[in-house]
């Protein structure tokens, strides 16, 4: 049997020529808002308040419990942004927590410059237990979220029947059937 070891902090994503898929969860209003319009409107989206967004599909799904854990991430959104925009954000965060022996001053002067955090959590199976890698989130504040729901955003989609397909085959343990269902995520290297 041949393992294939996954790099402790790898970007792994949805992705085409033209753009990289991320998810997000959303209440009914605010995820029929981005269907209707392609992108996210203030009402009913909150632009002053950090969006993160995740190319790890489970991770998502571990997040928001498949669509079922509360009314405020019942709908689960895949939405394709450009590499551009995916490249700025990377290009333009810090780390949501201090690195070791930064003082308290210099971490806060970081965080005013920098409009993305950057998170590593460990990824999740189909069951949600931690692996030993991690899948990113990338959390967007201030010119990041207009740049995001301005520019970047190329298509939104609903992704909720899927998660619930899946989910439904997880408890059912049809887990090839499963993992047969999964979006397909590659190592993925911004440009």
């Amino acid at each position: 049997m041949t393992t294939t070891t996954i790099p402790a902090r790898q970007i792994r994503a949805q992705y085409d020529a033209s753009t990289l898929r991320v998810y997000q969860a959303y209440s009914d209003s605010i995820a029929d808002s981005a269907l209707k319009h392609q992108t996210f409107f203030a009402p009913p989206f909150k632009m002053e308040r950090m969006t993160w967004i995740k190319p790890s599909f489970l991770w998502m799904m571990y997040r928001a419990g498949w669509g079922y854990k509360d009314a405020g991430q019942s709908r689960i959104l895949a939405i394709d942004i450009t590499h551009e925009g995916f490249a700025w954000a990377l290009a333009h965060g810090c780390a949501s927590h201090p690195e070791p022996g930064m003082d308290a001053q210099e971490w806060e002067a970081l965080k005013s410059r920098s409009p993305v955090r950057i998170q590593w959590d460990p990824e999740r199976d189909l069951h949600h237990p931690p692996l030993e890698h991690r899948a990113i989130q990338i959390g967007l504040s201030g010119e990041a979220v207009r740049l995001y729901t301005g520019e970047w955003i190329q298509r939104v989609t609903d992704v909720t029947p899927l998660a619930h397909r899946i989910c439904g085959l997880v408890r059912e343990d049809r887990l090839d059937e499963a993992r047969a269902a999964l979006p397909i995520e590659s190592a993925y290297t911004p440009a």
